[in-house]
């Protein structure tokens, strides 16, 4: 049965699917890369306007349509409608912090997925490469030592992909792990911080205006 195995064509399908799997891992990290580099723009906006350093612009900012800015909008909407309870408005930063935590991370298990597995289908093409130089061996009777090893070269190759497919998963795995872990820290800080921005915003609606000091000494002149 293993006779019949086309060994030199599964071992060019796993050279491929390594190729492939290289292709997948530039794509996805180029493109949670991007999406992580926006969101953080995004949250460095809505940390200003929780801290009152960007007060004018602040319902532009929350207006946006972005993941953070959407989450973050909602939650403050709640607290200041004082519709929900104390363990409903905490029910709600829970369920926007799961749908945050999970946006953020999404794609990121392809990346483990393939750390792990490259190098295995690298090892199952280096295996199958083998075995067929000694196939090749066994039915020409090449007794060559020169075309054993161009044979023995050629199937590692596989393994030096996998591992090499492997390792540049695994960098770019932990550099967007760590950028997700910053983002999803930071929207929870934001909604910690949501109602002190709140109950800081309302107490400067409901103090007056101060008039000027020229206009109040006039007013007492007169």
């Amino acid at each position: 049965m293993m006779t019949n195995l086309d060994t030199a064509y599964f071992h060019h399908v796993c050279i491929n699917v390594l190729y492939g799997m290289a292709a997948l891992l530039t794509f996805v990290i180029v493109e949670r890369l991007i999406y992580y580099v926006l969101l953080n723009l995004r949250a460095a906006s809505l940390v200003a306007v929780i801290n009152g350093n960007n007060a004018p612009n602040a319902q532009k900012v929350l207006a946006r349509r972005d993941l953070l800015s959407a989450s973050l909008a909602k939650y403050l909407a709640a607290v200041r409608e004082h519709a929900l309870s104390r363990n409903a408005l905490e029910d709600l930063s829970a369920a926007l912090f799961i749908r945050v935590d999970s946006r953020i991370n999404a794609r990121l298990w392809l990346l483990d997925t393939i750390v792990t597995a490259a190098p295995l289908l690298g090892l199952l093409g280096t295996i199958l490469g083998i075995m067929d130089t000694f196939n090749a061996l066994s039915a020409g009777g090449i007794s060559d030592p020169a075309a054993v090893s161009r044979g023995i070269a050629s199937a590692l190759i596989a393994t030096a992909i996998g591992i090499g497919v492997a390792l540049f998963g695994l960098l770019g795995h932990n550099i967007l792990h760590r950028y997700s872990d910053h983002l999803t820290d930071d929207f929870k800080r934001l909604i910690l911080s949501a109602e002190a921005y709140l109950h800081q915003s309302s107490r400067q609606t409901a103090t007056p205006q101060q008039p000027p000091i020229g206009a109040s000494a006039a007013m007492r002149a007169a």
